[in-house]
């Protein structure tokens, strides 16, 4: 019995091991890399790596100094495009898995795939074609209107207009990803529950208040965090659409890291900054579950 057992756990390290292997190469050893040259003046044409300690940090949080500047400039237009992106990513992807669950099963399929479809295109192919249509002098949509006699609109160049634009274009690459996980979370819902609510005279806001939701609060809060890392760590879409511009209006946290370490390269502070990014985005997460679970713990 005891060889057996033996066996049944070697044969499972086995199978989890390539995939320790891969976990411990590209996250953990990169993640403590990162930290250990953030304590560090790492330049990237010097060979003298002098130890600083929590120095790159003092720089960062320190007023006036132009790591101070580049960091929270980035820090805040990231926080626009998390609060701009995240409550449309929540309540399109919820609606669109209540309208595919409403619909006959002979269309369903149909329409989740064609939901689906632009997540499982990358970011690059994403920005050009949002670029191409919303272009302010050639692109297509600029092109429609001026067949009904109206101007040219800057989609790109405006500030406001930029930060729409690029949620829009997030907004049609991702939210198919939240569909299929509510959709799935939707099917888990006893119909029991929703016959009993019917027998009782619930409205179908009722139900949606009292039986769905409560429901896939878990799946709901998974969305929400997943979501809010996923648009903390926008990159692409406002490099690619709009440089981050105008001016740098739309300049977010992850192309100040990239200016600080490949531009400047300062590596150190670079790799300090995405220490501090990493520890806000895990402030942020507690919360959140911190907040969606208050009335459970209060109950």
């Amino acid at each position: 019995m005891e060889t057996k057992k033996s066996r049944g756990s070697l044969t499972s390290f086995l199978f989890v091991l390539p995939y320790l292997i891969v976990f411990v190469l590209f996250l953990i050893f990169p993640l403590i890399y990162g930290l250990w040259i953030s304590l560090h003046n790492w330049n990237l044409i010097s060979e003298d790596h002098q130890f600083n300690g929590l120095q790159n940090y003092f720089q960062i949080l320190k007023p006036g100094t132009a790591e101070h500047d580049l960091f929270f400039h980035g820090l805040i237009n990231t926080l626009k495009f998390v609060v701009f992106s995240v409550p449309f990513l929540l309540i399109f992807g919820l609606g669109l898995a209540l309208l595919l669950n409403s619909l006959p099963d002979k269309v369903k399929g149909f329409f989740r795939t064609i939901f689906f479809i632009p997540y499982s295109i990358s970011v690059s192919i994403v920005a050009v074609l949002w670029l191409w249509m919303l272009d302010t002098n050639s692109g297509l949509v600029n092109q429609m209107l001026s067949k009904f006699g109206l101007g040219a609109i800057p989609w790109l160049t405006s500030e406001s207009l930029a930060w729409f634009s690029i949620v829009l274009a997030t907004l049609w690459w991702t939210v198919g990803f939240n569909m299929v996980i509510f959709i799935n979370a939707l099917n888990d819902v006893s119909e029991e529950m929703y016959e009993a609510a019917d027998i009782d005279g619930a409205t179908s806001v009722d139900k949606f208040r009292f039986i769905t939701l409560p429901t896939i609060k878990p799946v709901l809060l998974f969305v929400l965090v997943t979501s809010t890392i996923a648009s903390f760590n926008v990159y692409g879409q406002p490099y690619l659409m709009t440089r981050g511009g105008p001016g740098d209006s739309t300049e977010v946290l992850l192309m100040g890291i990239v200016k600080q370490a490949f531009t400047l390269r300062e590596i150190g502070s670079a790799s300090a900054m995405a220490v501090l990014m990493t520890l806000i985005i895990i402030c942020i997460s507690i919360f959140q579950f911190i907040f969606l679970n208050r009335k459970e713990k209060v109950s």
